[in-house]
């Protein structure tokens, strides 16, 4: 009996924690927007502003369209669970030069 409650309450939590993770930036409510930390209100409204005009194609475009968000504020609103169609944002590593290059 209590094996079966501790499996019951596992999978509760995890399909809380997997209804909860994900929110799109191209169809997710103002609501939502606002319930990702560190995005507030007039951030939300900027994303449902330019939304209005064309979904976003991925991040790129969605950093370019919205005021105010850069690479570091996109990586902070993806690691909070905001997607652009789907796809978190990947924070590709900064190129090096020969020059910058680490001699061993």
């Amino acid at each position: 009996m209590f094996m079966k409650l501790l499996a019951m309450a596992s999978t509760l939590t995890l399909s809380m924690t997997v209804a909860i993770a994900a929110v799109d930036a191209n169809s997710a409510t103002e609501a939502e927007l606002d319930g990702i930390k560190g995005l507030g209100p007039a951030t939300s409204r900027l994303i449902m502003d330019e939304r209005k005009k064309s979904e976003f194609k991925n991040w790129p475009d969605f950093i370019k369209r919205v005021k105010g968000v850069g690479s570091k504020s996109a990586s902070r609103y993806s690691a909070e669970g905001l997607t652009v169609d789907g796809a978190a944002y990947l924070v590709r590593p900064p190129l090096t030069s020969p020059a910058n290059a680490v001699k061993e």
